[in-house]
């Protein structure tokens, strides 16, 4: 079908000369939109999935001149949570598991020893009967005073908005992708008409259907349009693994990790062919369309 010939000289007119390089550059941005969209959620689900049923308890700094005041608060902090409902667990983290917290602020070679670092104690709850965190805040800090609760769930909230924002966005690049595919096609097919006029009458005269002329034309646009989506995709590919790339020289735990599943890379790989299929309707209806006025 892609290679059979065609009655109408399409491929030298220039009706559709710019429309491959316009479908690129749509699908291309297409591309990257998913690709963000995939990343982000990943991202939040790796981290809701990571602090899913817990929450992290920050016992300050000993001042200066009362050594040992800062374990007798961890001690009274830990006796507090395990007589809590709904807490299961709850361990001061070690003084190498806060370096790793803290490196991708201050480095891998910054000197822990020496800063007044609060204490962190990671607790595990049972995710179906949580505690009243506000209740057992207040209690904390009677026990330990200058002690913080963090559930997590102020800046996860945050990151979960940001993250549905960023699938939004997607989505709604996707639909002005496809519009703006079949607003072209209208066009360069409308131009086509009227160039090929003559062409066209002549056809009908020995006895050419309608149904065949929009064949002719729904052929050209989907090769045009599959010749483009691939080029566009071919860029995106090539410019998400030069992201990955430069993600992974920065090495931070704080950026995403641009690795796309069998799936999805397969969903990117439908694009050329979702667009092609719509340039095709486009053009199949707008010839019908066109040709069904005329008198």
């Amino acid at each position: 079908m892609l290679f059979r010939r065609t009655d109408l000289p399409l491929d030298r007119d220039p009706s559709g000369r710019f429309l491959p390089w316009l479908i690129a550059l749509m699908v291309y941005l297409a591309a990257l939109a998913l690709v963000s969209a995939m990343t982000m959620g990943k991202m939040v689900e790796r981290w809701d999935t990571g602090l899913s049923g817990t929450f992290t308890v920050q016992v300050p700094p000993p001042e200066i001149g009362a050594p040992g005041a800062q374990e007798a608060a961890i001690d009274r902090v830990i006796e507090l949570l395990l007589d809590t409902k709904a807490v299961r667990s709850a361990e001061v983290l070690e003084p190498d598991e806060i370096a790793a917290l803290l490196e991708p602020w201050l480095g891998a070679g910054a000197t822990y020893g020496e800063l007044p670092l609060p204490a962190l104690i990671s607790v595990g709850i049972d995710p179906a009967a949580a505690p009243d965190y506000q209740d057992l805040a207040r209690r904390l800090a009677e026990a330990a005073p200058g002690t913080v609760l963090d559930d997590h769930q102020s800046w996860l909230g945050q990151l979960l908005d940001l993250a549905r924002a960023i699938e939004l966005v997607a989505a709604l690049i996707v639909i002005l992708v496809g519009a703006s595919a079949i607003a072209m096609v209208i066009f360069a097919t409308r131009m086509g008409l009227a160039i090929h006029g003559r062409v066209i009458e002549l056809l009908h005269l020995i006895g050419a259907q309608d149904a065949y002329v929009a064949r002719e034309f729904e052929i050209h646009a989907l090769r045009l349009a599959l010749r483009g989506g691939v080029v566009g995709l071919l860029f995106a590919i090539a410019t998400v693994i030069l992201v990955a790339r430069l993600f992974d020289r920065l090495d931070s735990v704080l950026l995403p990790e641009l690795t796309l599943s069998p799936i999805e890379w397969a969903a990117l790989a439908m694009l050329p062919l979702a667009i092609a299929v719509v340039a095709m309707l486009t053009a199949r209806f707008t010839v019908l369309g066109n040709l069904g006025r005329m008198p």
